[in-house]
């Protein structure tokens, strides 16, 4: 079979491919299904704890009735599914309409149509930095500005948020929404404060921007209290139709059914149905129903407890060796839930660069810089905790910190040299020593 040369139709791609790119935890996959290395970097739910007599109980279920489960379905979801969407969305506080939500296949894709419905060439979306990467990547086929907003433990900076708001207005750029992560936030780990979800609602309001609210970790809560969603928040000020919640059942239940749902005024969602008319027709009613019949039937909340007690003593573990291990330069998240820690290295260290070490090492880790869309994070690094056991986590974060420490230590090395040869006592420049009885 010839070889295909991959960029011969390069005159024909459209304008919108420059700006996609591959997520680079996509691109470790390979990498990570080596024997014996120790992988902190994908973002995968354990799955393992579901069990298979709990599958084979849901899948009895549906086959039941398989004729409807292999079958199209309305593009905007079965309403059984929706009824299932409503109270989890009312199990976290945010009260919900069966008419109001809008089945997805997976959150991710809702993104994509969110993108897609609002975004035009040149527009801007607001978010933190970092943010979560496979929200950059939906919206790069719609070539937007990213207008990334620094945050500390709290979250997004609200005082930073409505400066990049006044500035982009200045230039003439339409900032089209806000996007933000405000639960256990992916990457950084971090959890929006409660004034601070208000403060983004009401700047929200000032610059008339749409909020769109993605909370894929927001049950996956292993200390503190609950704070409302943002959703919740707009309901308690006599307002419906600002926020765009985006939720999904890849954490609560499995990511192999891909399955999620936009809840939103009905304007917003008449636009999203046309569009994903136009991606898949509509989301697989096999998915819906096995989601179906395992939330009407079991103890989901006990599994969700049960994986958020699993998630904790891994985090524990995570941040027990980081502690151990790590250089006092290197600082880390402590996050009250969800999947993932951030550290942060000294900035003269990249973790893209380092990468390939720590994998020959048998470790590896999402390097920062992917989670920004302005080439900043590089001396970053994300660390997943949920999918390895602690004493694995215990063995990656003590390989990983070797690393860290080498190629700390080759920096002063090479400082030290620049140095000596600044002073002129650089060993190339010395004179040779005298061979001995000379």
């Amino acid at each position: 079979m010839p070889l295909v040369d991959l960029d011969r139709f390069d005159f024909l791609y459209a304008n919108r491919v420059k700006g996609m790119r591959s997520a680079a935890t996509r691109d470790l996959m390979a990498t990570l299904s080596r024997p014996g290395i120790v992988s902190l970097a994908g973002g995968f739910p354990d799955t393992r704890v579901f069990g298979a007599e709990a599958f084979r109980e849901v899948s009895r279920n549906v086959a039941a009735d398989s004729a409807q489960a292999l079958q199209y379905g309305p593009t905007a979801g079965l309403e059984s599914i929706k009824d299932v969407i409503v109270d989890v969305m009312e199990a976290e506080g945010t009260r919900a309409y069966g008419e109001n939500v809008f089945v997805t296949t997976g959150a991710q894709q809702g993104l994509d149509l969110v993108g897609k419905v609002f975004l035009d060439e040149g527009d801007a979306v607001l978010c933190e930095g970092p943010t979560y990467v496979g929200a950059l990547n939906a919206f790069a086929a719609y070539r937007p500005r990213i207008l990334h907003v620094p945050m500390d433990r709290a979250g997004m900076i609200p005082v930073a948020a409505r400066e990049a708001l006044k500035k982009a207005r200045k230039q003439g750029i339409h900032v089209k929404f806000v996007y933000t992560v405000p639960n256990f936030q992916n990457p950084a780990g971090v959890t929006l404060a409660a004034q601070r979800r208000r403060e983004l609602l009401e700047i929200a309001r000032e610059f008339d921007l749409v909020v769109v609210e993605d909370n894929p970790y927001g049950m996956l809560r292993f200390e503190g209290e609950p704070l409302p969603t943002i959703a919740a928040l707009e309901q308690e000020g006599g307002e419906t139709d600002r926020v765009i919640y985006l939720g999904t059942f890849s954490k609560i239940f499995a990511p192999g059914v891909r399955l999620g749902w936009v809840h939103a005024q009905p304007g917003i969602l008449h636009k999203i149905n046309i569009g994903k008319q136009g991606a898949d027709l509509c989301s697989s009613n096999l998915s819906q129903m096995l989601i179906h019949s395992y939330f009407t039937n079991a103890d989901w909340r006990a599994y969700v407890k049960r994986l958020s007690g699993l998630y904790k003593e891994r985090r524990d573990a995570m941040l027990d060796a980081l502690s151990e291990f790590m250089p006092d330069e290197v600082h880390w998240t402590h996050p009250e839930g969800g999947l993932f820690v951030w550290a942060t290295l000294p900035s003269y260290l990249d973790a893209t660069a380092m990468l390939p070490q720590a994998v020959k090492r048998n470790v590896a880790y999402v390097p920062g810089e992917g989670f920004y869309a302005n080439g900043a994070g590089k001396n970053c690094m994300r660390l997943n905790f949920s999918f390895v056991e602690p004493e694995k986590i215990r063995r990656g974060i003590e390989l990983l910190a070797e690393v860290v420490r080498e190629r700390m230590e080759l920096r002063g090395s090479l400082e030290r040299g620049a140095e000596e040869t600044r002073s002129g006592t650089c060993p190339a420049t010395r004179p040779a020593a005298r061979a001995p009885g000379r």
